[in-house]
């Protein structure tokens, strides 16, 4: 036995075995990102729009599995849960107290399907809004400070 195995050996004993992409794991809810169909944030996931994409992407994908983040209230996850049994997917819901991520949900595979974009894309204003916008808000701070 070579002193470089004993090392190896003592060090998993002591932090236990190391997993690969252990930081991917803890970020997707204990997935790769690989195996990801579609992962929506936790502001996404509490939205028509997140539920939506959701929905169309479990249409497509009825061998997928549904990951929960534990820690998004649970009346949020009422549609989710429902979309599950609908379609006839499985879900979990993880909930890691050490582990802080900003992914509510994932629609995954147990295997890697390498799809590119996982995403929900967050639609940008468009400038005729953004300006309506700002001039509303700069109406109230010039009202602010004009009195």
């Amino acid at each position: 036995m070579s002193s470089k195995e004993v090392n190896d050996y003592l060090t998993e004993g002591i932090y236990g075995t190391r997993l690969p992409k252990e930081e991917e794991r803890q970020k997707y809810l204990g997935t790769y990102r690989e195996r990801i169909v579609l992962a929506l944030t936790v502001g996404q996931v509490m939205t028509d729009k997140g539920i939506k994409a959701l929905e169309a992407a479990m249409k497509d994908n009825r061998e997928a599995k549904l990951i929960m983040n534990g820690h998004v209230a649970s009346r949020f996850m009422k549609e989710e849960k429902a979309l599950a049994q609908k379609y006839n997917i499985p879900y979990t819901i993880i909930t890691n107290e050490d582990i802080e991520t900003e992914i509510g949900a994932v629609l995954a595979y147990d295997y890697a399907i390498d799809k590119e974009e996982i995403f929900l894309k967050e639609e940008k204003q468009t400038n005729e809004e953004e300006k309506v916008r700002n001039s509303t808000l700069l109406s109230k701070l010039k009202k602010w400070f004009s009195n």
